[in-house]
């Protein structure tokens, strides 16, 4: 697995009043969420040593569209499995549509079988 350094972020300057390395951070645990699997924004965060920062998480997702190398955003939903995110991508489809190409089943905006989905990079990943 790969190591993250837990609130490397911090020492990094805010710009544009949002913490441009946190955002990295974000980028590069979703990065990791292994195809078929999703993850939260909270959970995200959580790992990030940032708690309470689902809607930072969140806004980072929105701002990864185009990015090179990809951010997988449509792995990242909402902590009931929900696809809250859906009208930041191209069309309101467009990230069910991913998620199913990966093999995950999306009925009424929902992740089905989620619990068995979920992928905590707080257990997955070695954050030091």
């Amino acid at each position: 697995m790969a190591k993250l350094k837990k609130n490397a972020f911090d020492a990094l300057p805010v710009v544009a009043g949002r913490n441009e390395s946190f955002f990295a951070a974000v980028y590069e645990v979703v990065r990791q969420v292994p195809a078929g699997r999703v993850t939260s924004y909270g959970a995200i965060g959580s790992a990030l040593g940032a708690r309470s920062s689902a809607r930072m998480v969140g806004w980072a997702m929105n701002a990864a569209h185009g990015m090179i190398p990809v951010v997988p955003a449509h792995r990242v939903v909402n902590s009931q499995g929900l696809l809250t995110g859906k009208f930041h991508f191209a069309t309101p489809l467009a990230m069910q549509e991913a998620l199913e190409k990966e093999g995950i089943t999306v009925k009424d905006d929902k992740v089905q079988d989620y619990a068995s989905r979920f992928w905590d990079p707080a257990l997955e990943l070695h954050l030091d």
